[in-house]
């Protein structure tokens, strides 16, 4: 039997946190200084999550509250 001894991934937020294109401060977390998202295996959020974070951020975006 073969045990894995790697650590889980654990999402930086809340599971029940809701992501806002209008919490700039979050959103400038998980984007880098030329404006990218940061992948999955960066930010290590659920897929759910990221999908929010990525709508939330091209909102933010067309909104210019994000460059």
């Amino acid at each position: 039997m073969i045990i894995d001894d790697t650590p889980k991934r654990v999402s930086p937020l809340k599971l029940d946190k809701l992501i806002s294109y209008k919490n700039i401060r979050l959103l400038q977390t998980f984007v880098t200084e030329h404006g990218k998202i940061l992948p999955r295996y960066i930010t290590n959020l659920t897929v759910k999550q990221q999908k929010a974070l990525k709508k939330a951020i091209k909102r933010a975006r067309i909104f210019n509250l994000l460059c």
